[in-house]
């Protein structure tokens, strides 16, 4: 059920109870392979083959388009809220939605570096309300929630989620073709190990010249399907967990 399709008396008419997916994810720079959009377009084909399979048993808010991508400005075209401006921006929008009633909400990621505000969010406003036991606010990026999609198809080479790469040029292929330039002649660009497991400050160009991190060269469609299945099966999952949360177990 999309809450753009909805009038007010509809929305206050809703079970209060039913999740509440907000899409987030961002525009910035893709290497010079792909569209400034990658993120968007593919959150927004995951969410929607998830609304698909799940239908008036969530509620999905528009795509939030607008990500934090300071790591990519000094790339143009990429345009981002600075990480506690858009701190702020979740913030209020889990505050709009608990002022009208909901109490399910969960933010379904697509972008990295929405990832620590992101996660900020859901907390701060669980401690602004935190005498209430009925609340369920969620922070989950899509690629994190347990795919293994080398497992279904071997030929899929990365093992973890890159930049513009094998996976995410895998998707774009499957589904937006016409916005992929030429991918054979680029050289891999590694991932490295950036004092892991610590957690390094970085911006791009520390880490690639390009703009892309991982090997896009390796990108399919049929691996993009392979991709985009296994992580709208999880968020399903995901939700389908939302769904069936009693109001109270901390173990959902």
């Amino acid at each position: 059920m999309q809450l753009t399709d909805l009038n007010w008396p509809a929305v206050r008419d809703l079970n209060k109870d039913i999740p509440v997916v907000i899409p987030i994810a961002a525009l910035e720079q893709h290497g010079a392979h792909m569209p400034l959009f990658t993120d968007s377009i593919l959150c927004g084909e995951i969410i929607r083959r998830t609304a698909e399979r799940l239908g008036d048993r969530v509620l999905v808010a528009p795509l939030m388009w607008l990500g934090n991508s300071d790591h990519h400005l000094d790339y143009p075209g990429t345009l981002s809220a600075a990480p506690r401006v858009y701190l702020d921006l979740l913030g209020g929008l889990l505050e709009n939605f608990l002022h009208h009633g909901f109490k399910r909400l969960v933010f379904i990621n697509g972008h990295g570096g929405n990832d620590v505000p992101g996660k900020q969010a859901v907390f701060e406003i669980r401690q602004r309300h935190r005498l209430r036991n009925d609340l369920l606010l969620l922070f989950a990026t899509y690629w994190h929630l347990g795919a293994k999609p080398w497992e279904v198809d071997p030929q899929i080479e990365q093992r973890q989620m890159g930049h513009a790469c094998e996976w995410e040029t895998s998707m774009i292929l499957r589904i937006a073709p016409h916005l992929v330039g030429d991918i054979q002649s680029l050289e891999p660009v590694p991932f490295g190990n950036p004092f892991e497991p610590a957690s390094r400050g970085w911006v791009t160009q520390d880490r690639t010249v390009p703009g892309y991190i991982g090997n896009p060269c390796t990108a399919t469609a049929e691996k993009g399907e392979t991709l985009l299945q296994g992580f709208s099966e999880d968020v399903v999952a995901l939700l389908e967990r939302v769904i069936r949360w009693d109001g109270k177990d901390w173990n959902g």
